[in-house]
């Protein structure tokens, strides 16, 4: 694998990263502290019912990610890439230095809960424009024979950004005890959110904004009526990965702590290691995607997710550390795989017409409905059913609608001019 990108490329690829670092850093924060987010902000006499509401709150940010894709995506084909990336990082350092210093319900009663699912909501929007736009201004950028091995960094920085918030919420649980996570620690993480956004708009400030060429002059009425198809494809496609991402890098920890009786801090150092693995997968998993072609790797992984996933599953079950090691591996594995061939895909199969706004709902309506309720849908099952292994028929579920997509209706793309 010969990889020497020039300096024009490393920065492409800094500027692509550095604000999916400072979203997904946020809302992995707040996974990785959705028990005592839930303690805090929606007490309750049954822990799970807390911890269900506090994933409500989390979904919530997902469900009008949808609405944020067609605002910055719009922002994106008429204004350019560029402005789109710029504003969203911006959207989101606000409500994530906020989210450290709200009161909590023993103080503001029943308007803490609400100023907590109202930043949740903002934070949201901004997400939902960041990570497409980030991805089709890299796809764009990029040789055709290197367009899957670019626009992974995008991918890279939102796995990074999950990463650090691991880390930091690993770090936080080994330094300080229960008692202080509860008082205020909890607070800490949010904060250094901040320091990441300054960083990100450093790098964007004073980018060249190049306005997009072919963009229709209503991307949005466009999305429902000309490119509906094209955009539920993509939507469909990115079902699987986006319920399997969030099963195994964000629910999990909370599931290692509440279904396995073992400590937070465990469960955030697997999660971490988990992480680290992946990143080394994207960028593997993308050159083998520019040289093979997309389908391959995505009938493999879609393939691998339906069968592996109650196995996988048991395997975190097992209350024993390595064998829970290698199930969060096991899921990294095959989303790395999966990764590497839908990353340059999502732009291919998207008209250029509308490409930010259609892959921006496409997307985030897939990720929103889906991805973003896993937490609690998880969570939901295992409450109803008493089986702890309940969430990997779910994860089965999302892996077949993808995988039926891809073998129906979508072409082999690596050739194709953008």
């Amino acid at each position: 694998m010969n990889i020497r990108p020039t300096a024009g490329f490393a920065r492409m690829i800094l500027i692509g990263l550095i604000g999916n670092v400072m979203e997904w850093y946020d809302f992995a924060v707040y996974g990785f502290f959705a028990t005592v987010i839930g303690k805090l902000f929606f007490p309750a006499d049954n822990p799970a019912i807390s911890l269900v509401a506090s994933f409500g709150a989390f979904a919530a940010g997902f469900l009008v990610r949808p609405l944020g894709g067609l605002l910055f995506g719009r922002i994106g084909d008429r204004m350019g890439r560029q402005r789109a990336m710029l504003v969203s990082i911006l959207s989101m350092a606000v409500p994530t230095v906020m989210m450290g210093f709200l009161p909590t319900y023993a103080t503001a009663g029943f308007l803490a809960p609400i100023l907590i699912v109202t930043l949740r909501m903002v934070q949201g929007l901004s997400v939902g424009g960041e990570f497409t736009s980030s991805l089709v201004y890299l796809a764009e950028q990029a040789p055709p024979q290197r367009r899957a091995l670019l626009a992974i960094w995008g991918n890279w920085g939102a796995s990074a950004g999950i990463l650090v918030g691991s880390g930091v919420g690993w770090a936080v649980n080994a330094i300080l005890d229960d008692g202080q996570i509860l008082a205020w620690g909890w607070r800490v993480p949010f904060w250094l959110g901040g320091l990441v956004a300054l960083a990100g708009w450093w790098i964007r400030h004073g980018l060249h904004n190049e306005l997009p060429l072919y963009a229709t002059e209503s991307p949005v009425r466009a999305v429902f009526t000309t490119y509906r198809r094209d955009v539920l494809r993509v939507a469909l496609l990115n079902i699987g990965s986006g319920v399997a991402f969030y099963t195994a890098f964000v629910y999990a920890v909370s599931y290692i702590r509440r279904i396995d009786h073992l400590s937070e801090s465990l469960a955030l150092e697997v999660n971490t290691k988990a992480m680290l693995l992946l990143l080394v997968m994207l960028p593997l998993s993308a050159w083998l995607s520019d040289r093979f072609g997309r389908r391959p790797l995505l009938l493999g992984a879609y393939g691998g997710l339906f069968v592996g996933a109650v196995p996988l599953f048991h395997l975190i079950h097992s209350h024993h550390e390595p064998l829970i090691l290698l199930g969060e591996f096991g899921f990294a594995v095959i989303l790395g795989l999966m990764t590497g061939g839908i990353v340059a895909a999502n732009v291919e199969l998207m008209p250029r017409a509308i490409r930010c706004t259609g892959l921006a709902f496409a997307y985030n309506a897939s990720i929103g409905l889906f991805g973003g309720v896993t937490p609690m849908v998880a969570a939901w099952l295992i409450m109803v059913t008493a089986n702890p292994v309940a969430p990997a028929y779910w994860v089965m579920g999302a892996a077949a609608i993808s995988l039926l997509t891809l073998i129906l209706s979508v072409p082999e793309t690596r050739h194709l001019e953008i």
